[in-house]
């Protein structure tokens, strides 16, 4: 028997089924350190002890995005260690904040299983969930995953669909405990355009580009514990259809949130997830743009001084973001873009 994981492959998960995923994690400063030198992310409130002290929080929170990874990091050796692609997500929602010196872990229960025509390999949905060390949810959310089979004639049960709400509702969001904006400081934010100065149906072009190298993103992935082969072994990606390795989604996620601030300044906490897809690859050399629509606005209740905006922010590879590359009259992607996010994010009134 050996003692080495090879990982899952798709005919081993059942519905049903938990994962408690080993290894938790306690966050450090040294993180955020290294998580900011990896994407530039300029964010106030997640940058600046005396900012986030100054609207009733005890120090800076660890960025959203840092915790998803980390969070979904877990997952890895026992979801997708032997996947193909990680294509998208679901009910993504952000709960208690998480700061230096929180421990977190992780568990997912299998929701879904379909197997693909070729019977090569399968889609699986994961229900993940994080928590700190006080057993408080910090994040919550479900992703799905093309994992490839070991044995091509393995008999499998029925297919399971999970039916997904379409987002997160706005009354859902959390507002971090003890935030009050009432002195929220514009300047020091970087911009002055608050929650109001926004419109359902504009479009903000994001303006700056990253060119992603490929020790930087292998790093990234190596700081969550990510351990899915696709990302590090050129050996087995040599035979794949690129012939090298490909970026993690989240990696371009991360990217994507860096870039908005030029534009979204006051964006000051990623509060959920709705879907996301990751239309086509990303390889070390391109260069990373993004754009970003409004496409709703919410209050919040019981609050006056912070809501709730719907974004849809697309990351573009090799091609300038101004011409807003989208879908064409027929439904298809352009093929620059790599991420299609909805997401909600909290901002001062």
């Amino acid at each position: 028997m050996t003692k080495t994981n090879a990982g899952n492959f798709f005919e081993d998960f059942r519905i049903g089924q938990e994962l408690v995923h080993a290894t938790p994690r306690t966050v450090t400063s040294g993180d955020v350190a290294l998580y900011t030198a990896l994407y530039g992310t300029r964010f106030a409130l997640q940058s600046s002890d005396a900012f986030a002290q100054s609207l009733g929080l005890p120090r800076a929170p660890v960025d959203d995005l840092l915790v998803f990874h980390i969070v979904f990091g877990k997952t890895v050796p026992d979801v997708s260690l032997n996947a193909i692609a990680n294509l998208g997500y679901a009910e993504c929602r952000f709960g208690a904040s998480v700061y230096p010196g929180d421990t977190l872990s992780t568990r997912s229960v299998v929701i879904g299983l379909r197997e693909n025509s070729n019977r090569e390999s399968g889609v699986v949905h994961v229900r993940s969930t994080g928590r700190n060390q006080h057993g408080e949810v910090v994040l919550d959310y479900v992703r799905w995953v093309m994992v490839r089979k070991r044995d091509p004639k393995a008999e499998l049960p029925v297919a399971v669909t999970p039916k997904l709400a379409p987002a997160v509702a706005a009354s859902d969001l959390v507002v971090p405990a003890g935030l009050s904006l009432g002195s929220y400081d514009a300047q020091l934010a970087g911009a002055t355009h608050r929650w109001r100065d926004y419109d359902i149906g504009e479009r903000v072009d994001h303006v700056d580009g990253m060119t992603i190298e490929e020790a930087e993103h292998m790093i990234a992935t190596r700081l969550y514990q990510n351990t899915a082969k696709v990302h590090f072994d050129q050996r087995l990606a040599a035979g794949s259809r690129f012939g090298r390795r490909l970026i993690y989604g989240g990696h371009i996620i991360s990217l994507a949130r860096a870039l908005s601030f030029n534009g979204l300044a006051n964006a000051l906490r990623l509060a959920a997830i709705n879907a996301g897809s990751h239309t086509n690859p990303t390889l070390a050399g391109d260069t990373i743009y993004a754009w970003s629509e409004v496409t709703d606005k919410a209050e919040l209740a019981h609050r006056t001084d912070v809501g709730a905006l719907r974004l849809r922010t697309l990351a573009v590879k090799n091609a300038p973001s101004s011409a807003f590359p989208d879908k064409s009259a027929d439904g298809r992607t352009d093929p620059a873009v790599v991420l299609d996010l909805d997401y909600w994010v909290l901002m001062p009134r």
